[in-house]
């Protein structure tokens, strides 16, 4: 197992197994890097040395403010970069490590910079691939005995999100305000939102993409796949309800997204592969495929008190099928769009991934530790989300996915 000359403990996120990609900002300047232990190696100033070849020639795709230009080089140069860091970060390696000026230029501390949106976002889909949140929120709001639609075990379902609304941890969240109608009234009201969600996901960043009119292939969708981050997908529960006749979410979803700031490349989460959920229904076969997924762990905290755990790998539909399904009508993919793979949730109580099941629609509040009932979200509340995969010694984290709630305005 490799080791790094930068100190990191057993649980921190951010080992040299891990290396994700992030964009920060300092005082002076803007860098894309990669987190290890408590710092950021900044790739902007290793690669102005032609440090990130082995030639001495810049890349060229580190000097702007997103990782687009990065994603958009495709696999063997993210494999190379990503190899090079290792071997500069390793402890057995003097070239970085004994060099004081070097490292002065090319380190900075987490805790001193400001964490950017990592991606120009240019189309967000979001899909529904959670079998028991599905069936959950089926049985709360339809027949128990038909919580899932039909369509459901046969396609990833999904629906085109707002890119324009996702923003980075830490961001507040502004309540939204939007037209509802009570079951007793024949008529809406506006006003703020009463029934605020988080909804627990993954986001899944493309890199290489597709050309209009053609179809990514399930056995190509994997190399397409650049990283993963945490995702928080709002929802305003109450509007929903209103609106979603009969073209599903819209203002409830488009007011905020929250992501975590870094990109862990799919390669970190290889180790991590596992069996995913068996397919009970034969799929067609532009979906079919050997299906893997991840074990990724999940927890979500309430104002730091942990009210849910789940994994990624409870999810039903793969993320190969998302990206073979989303083209399959030759949509085009472009490099840094993302999809979200719907809420999470797992198969007991406290592995539910939204407020809206684990208090089931409000019918059984979360009692907080200072006494205080939740059956959704109040302003002032501080919902903080965290993923790691568990290695022998090491974890695999995607750092935090956080915000606080401000009341409407």
């Amino acid at each position: 197992m490799p080791s790094s000359f930068i100190p990191t403990t057993e649980t921190s996120d951010f080992p040299i197994q891990n290396l994700p990609y992030g964009v920060f900002k300092t005082s002076s300047s803007t860098h894309i890097g990669v987190a290890i232990g408590e710092h950021i190696l900044s790739l902007t100033e290793l690669d102005k040395k032609g440090l990130l070849t082995e030639s001495g020639k810049p890349i060229g795709c580190f000097s702007s403010a997103t990782l687009n230009n990065f994603m958009e080089e495709g696999p063997a140069i993210w494999k190379q970069v990503r190899n090079r860091v290792t071997n500069l970060l390793d402890s057995e390696n003097p070239q970085l490590r004994d060099d004081n000026n070097l490292r002065s230029n090319v380190f900075f501390n987490q805790d001193k910079v400001n964490m950017l949106l990592p991606v120009n976002i240019g189309d967000y889909t979001d899909f529904y691939a959670s079998r028991e949140h599905a069936t959950n929120v089926g049985t709360m709001f339809r027949d128990p005995d038909n919580a899932l639609l039909p369509n459901w075990m046969h396609l990833p379902v999904g629906y085109h999100g707002r890119s324009s609304s996702i923003v980075v941890d830490g961001t507040p969240i502004r309540r939204p305000m939007g037209q509802t109608k009570a079951d007793d009234s024949d008529t809406p009201t506006f006003g703020p939102c009463r029934l605020l969600d988080f909804e627990l996901e993954m986001g899944l960043f493309l890199g290489q993409g597709n050309k209009l009119g053609t179809r990514i292939p399930i056995n190509e969708a994997k190399e397409k796949l650049f990283g993963m981050v945490i995702l928080n997908d709002w929802s305003a529960r109450d509007i929903q309800k209103w609106e979603y006749i009969p073209l599903g979410p819209f203002l409830a979803k488009n007011f905020a997204s929250t992501i975590s700031p870094w990109v862990v490349p799919m390669d970190a989460l290889e180790p991590f592969l596992t069996e995913a959920p068996k397919q009970e229904k034969e799929v067609l076969e532009y979906l079919n495929h050997d299906r893997q997924t991840y074990d990724i762990k999940l927890e979500v905290t309430l104002n730091n008190h942990t009210i849910a755990r789940s994994n990624f790998k409870y999810l039903y539909w793969t993320p190969e099928q998302f990206v073979a399904h989303h083209s399959v009508t030759g949509c085009n993919i472009n490099p840094g769009d993302l999809m979200g793979s719907g809420t999470i949730s797992g198969p007991t109580p406290d592995s539910y991934g939204s407020m809206l099941e684990l208090c089931w629609k409000g019918t059984k509040p979360l009692t907080l530790p200072d006494g205080t009932e939740r059956k959704f979200l109040q302003d002032g509340d501080v919902v903080n989300m965290h993923a790691f995969c568990q290695g022998d010694g090491f974890r695999i984290g995607f750092g935090n996915c956080s915000a606080e709630i401000l009341p409407a305005c």
